[in-house]
């Protein structure tokens, strides 16, 4: 079906009263809320929403094998989804990054975040001059010719490579994939400048799009606590808190993730740095059964960092993610020492702050230890968080003091 029917789409037509959402413009029309569509419509291409009277609500991508059944590309009933459509939305989400990478000293940042930028189911993360693009929906993925279209037109220097490569894709009936789209093909280490680190990016094979870009006003903040202190790095990746760390002067950062891969570079990105590396110690461990090893042991820390992966990708799973989640705060607060700090992350969008929050504080109660909550974060601010859509609010964190 040609984008050129400007205004004549098929037409998804809601159940009586399921129109509330949409009124409020949040971007999903999920499949319970459908009673019909009208029309010939193959996956990603767009159609109308409207509600049970006939009455034009959004225009969407459609989406048959999610339970989002739709997604919404505008509310505006003039707007055609096409390049130029894409151009307009890329123009206004770079004015707020300009102003970031100011402020921030960035060269990298994420230029798109879904919805929350008003394109449902597409990231792109920008790593100096490369566009990293993710496809997490039909919609994203039907509508890549015209949105590679518009980033060429806005960003002629830059190459686009995509990491399309996530199981997500897998309910949308769509295939993983990977691969340079234009440009150069990303070098095996990518060099990155944040808040005056300089940090490898591995965009080919790395983690997300490359990087955890989410955690830079996390990393930053790490600084303030860390001066002549011994750090625990659980779950450290490539090391941006560690290096932050030492840039904050602590007296040692102990890292320990599964991937020697990761670890390597870490080390890597504190010669980059020009930082003591006799201060850095590396472990490939598996974080649980280190920290009880840590605590039969006797060792203690003054500074404790746990960032794990998400623990969470469904209902289903939240009631054992409570469960790992409790298990290895409970034991951070045994291994620090009095007066210590726990700086504790969950990026898994269906834990909320307040359940965090209180699992945390049953950690800290079932280890024995009083604890404060003394600073809170979330995901940094190029991944913003639009008001009819809270569920953008996936990263949470707390600074805590362990008495």
């Amino acid at each position: 079906m040609s984008e050129s029917t400007l205004n004549h789409y098929p037409r998804l037509v809601l159940a009586k009263g399921r129109e509330k959402s949409l009124l409020r413009h949040h971007p999903w029309v999920f499949s319970g809320a459908v009673a019909r569509v009208e029309g010939e419509v193959n996956a990603g291409e767009t159609l109308d929403v409207v509600d049970a009277n006939g009455k034009w609500l959004a225009r969407a991508a459609y989406s048959p094998s999610s339970q989002i059944r739709a997604r919404v590309w505008t509310f505006d009933r003039h707007e055609t989804i096409n390049t130029d459509f894409f151009v307009r939305r890329l123009e206004q989400a770079q004015k707020w990054r300009d102003w970031l990478a100011v402020r921030d000293g960035l060269n990298s940042y994420r230029l798109i975040a879904g919805e929350s930028d008003g394109l449902p189911g597409i990231t792109i993360d920008r790593f100096s001059h490369f566009l990293v693009l993710q496809l997490l929906s039909a919609g994203a993925d039907y509508q890549r010719p015209a949105l590679v279209a518009a980033l060429q037109k806005l960003y002629p220097d830059c190459s686009i490579y995509e990491r399309s490569d996530v199981a997500v894709r897998k309910k949308e009936g769509l295939a993983l994939t990977q691969g340079s789209i234009s440009g150069d093909i990303p070098p095996a280490l990518l060099p990155i400048e944040e808040h005056g680190m300089k940090l490898l990016v591995d965009i080919q094979q790395g983690h997300k799009t490359g990087y955890y870009l989410d955690q830079r006003d996390s990393r930053f903040a790490t600084r303030s606590y860390v001066a002549n202190k011994r750090v625990l790095n659980c779950f450290s990746y490539t090391g941006g808190f560690a290096i932050s760390a030492l840039m904050g002067n602590c007296r040692q950062v102990v890292s320990v993730d599964t991937s020697q891969e990761a670890l390597d570079i870490a080390k890597k990105n504190v010669e980059l740095n020009q930082l003591d590396l006799s201060k850095a110690e590396f472990l490939r461990d598996d974080v649980f059964k280190l920290l009880r090893k840590y605590r039969d042991n006797g060792e203690m820390f003054d500074v404790i960092i746990m960032d794990p992966p998400k623990f969470v990708e469904n209902k289903n799973q939240l009631s054992g993610a409570c469960r790992g989640y409790k298990d290895i705060n409970m034991l951070a607060c045994q291994l620090l020492n009095p007066g210590g700090i726990l700086m504790t992350f969950s990026c898994s969008g269906l834990m909320t702050t307040e359940l965090f929050q209180k699992i945390i504080a049953d950690a800290a109660l079932d280890a024995g230890r009083e604890l404060q909550f003394v600073e809170q974060f979330r995901q940094a601010a190029d991944h913003p968080v639009i008001a009819s859509y809270p569920e953008g609010l996936y990263l949470k964190g707390f600074a805590c003091r362990v008495i």
